[in-house]
């Protein structure tokens, strides 16, 4: 099987899966985390290098209040075991998006996080919070223009390698293979700059309900796929 090296996740479907068993979403949204936890073993002992999930979007702070708090102490803890967990396996992760409007104590324990496991050689494993692909990109473009006004930086010197060293994802290797679970067919403002030429898989699986036998099916249909980046097949 050819494995991508890096594959990156909408994990779509929490409060419908809940919806469905008579649940609050609440209890979607915690199912979810531990699919998340058991996914990241399930990837690397498949040969992916590299696991990015998109946990919370710079949209999802519209949701309802008590919905958002909900998610903000599941992060919470969330960080916590996923320290230990992390420490266990020798998993590097790295949180992608804007911080700046998380609360301190999550933005501390995002930061012990990425410092602990930033030397591990296991899965690299990246968790996009507050993150929206527009806003990385509008992030990037200021950083941009504030070296050009600072004179460190020529117009003329930015291009493609410029832009994405300003990227969240910077150092990073662009995903190989996206997958959505939960039937519904977008990216959502998801790795706008990062998914140009990614291969893109839908379930209607929930996120909750996705495993082993799933991955390997987004895998397998990867592996059918003619991955010739824009070159035209000769006959």
């Amino acid at each position: 099987m050819s494995v991508p090296n890096h594959v990156a996740i909408i994990l779509d479907g929490n409060g419908r899966w809940a919806k469905a068993k008579g649940l609050p979403r609440t209890a979607g949204h915690v199912q979810g985390a531990k699919t998340v936890e058991d996914m990241c073993e399930i990837a690397y002992n498949m040969g992916i290098n590299y696991l990015t999930v998109y946990a919370f979007s710079t949209e999802n702070w519209n949701r309802p209040q008590e919905e958002v708090d909900a998610l903000m102490n599941l992060l919470r803890n969330y960080m916590k075991n996923c320290l230990k967990r992390a420490q266990k396996n020798n998993m590097c992760v790295r949180v992608l998006g804007d911080k700046t409007r998380l609360d301190d104590d999550i933005r501390e324990k995002i930061a012990k996080l990425e410092e602990a496991t930033a030397h591990n050689t296991g899965l690299h494993f990246q968790i996009a919070i507050n993150y929206g692909g527009r806003d990385e990109i509008t992030r990037a473009v200021k950083k941009l223009a504030q070296k050009v006004k600072d004179g460190v930086l020529s117009p003329d010197d930015i291009d493609e390698k410029a832009i994405e060293a300003e990227l969240d994802t910077a150092g990073l290797p662009d995903p190989d293979l996206m997958i959505r679970t939960s039937g519904e067919q977008r990216i959502s403002n998801y790795l706008l700059w990062q998914l140009a030429y990614a291969e893109f898989y839908y379930t209607s699986v929930p996120w909750p309900d996705f495993n082993k036998e799933e991955l390997e099916k987004a895998v397998k249909a990867y592996e059918n796929r003619d991955r010739r980046y824009g070159l035209v097949k000769e006959d």
